[in-house]
């Protein structure tokens, strides 16, 4: 019999995992309060409450981060070039379809201009939307993807499992999975993505470098989406 998880284990658990469960709930939470709303009008927030939920679902996210901060294993050293170079990459390969002939333009989204009307009120949209885009979603993604999933298919007790460890098993389950969470016009992109993450992983053994490559991704597609207005890819 293996003995029962410690303390330190649990929090580790929670740690890896807690932030990212708390993002998609606040994704369903999008989708449950958008059941209520009327087939036509109604409020804002009804209607379309990711322009309350988005916000509050970054700040909760960003403060279990705070709190879990010195559990996690960022490595020893970290790969800026590495990260750069692979964010950009990704950025590229997550554009690229808007490059093919007869690309549909994704235009209904998340479109900070509806508070255009209150110049306070946009600036602290757009500032709590590029908070959660470059910030918070890439340290919740890549700590639970790569800090956690990518080890525990290895092996349960996953903070024995080194970071960057490899296994064809792990790094396949973690590209499918990463794909289907990303499930629609983004699926092939997400897909190419999660595993230039994976590689990054494996190449550096730098949760840091992971970071700073979706950080950059996301970063290079938030001024994207301001300069060409395709809400679609928030």
């Amino acid at each position: 019999m293996s003995d029962p998880p410690s303390s330190a284990e649990h929090r580790a658990l929670w740690a890896y995992t807690l932030p990212f469960a708390v993002f998609m709930g606040g994704l369903a939470l999008v989708s449950a309060v958008q059941a209520f709303a009327p087939e036509e009008g109604g409020p804002l927030w009804l209607s379309d409450p990711k322009y309350w939920v988005y916000p509050l679902q970054a700040l909760a996210c960003g403060a279990l981060l705070l709190w879990f901060w010195k559990t996690y294993e960022w490595g020893a050293k970290w790969h800026a070039f590495t990260g750069i170079l692979a964010g950009l990459v990704v950025l590229a390969v997550w554009i690229s379809p808007q490059w093919l002939p007869g690309a549909t333009a994704r235009t209904d989204g998340f479109n900070p201009d509806t508070f255009a009307g209150s110049p306070a009120l946009w600036w602290s949209t757009v500032a709590l939307r590029f908070l959660r885009l470059v910030v918070v979603v890439p340290l919740l993604e890549e700590i639970f993807w790569r800090g956690f999933l990518l080890r525990y298919l290895i092996r349960e007790d996953f903070t024995k499992v080194p970071f960057g460890a490899f296994s064809w098993f792990s790094f396949g389950v973690v590209v499918v999975m990463f794909g289907l969470a990303h499930y629609g016009p983004d699926l092939v992109p997400a897909l190419l993505t999660c595993v230039i993450y994976n590689l990054v992983a494996i190449r550096t053994k730098s949760l840091t470098s992971c970071v700073i490559a979706h950080a950059v991704t996301n970063l290079g597609l938030g001024i994207y989406i301001m300069e060409t207005r395709q809400w679609g890819f928030w």
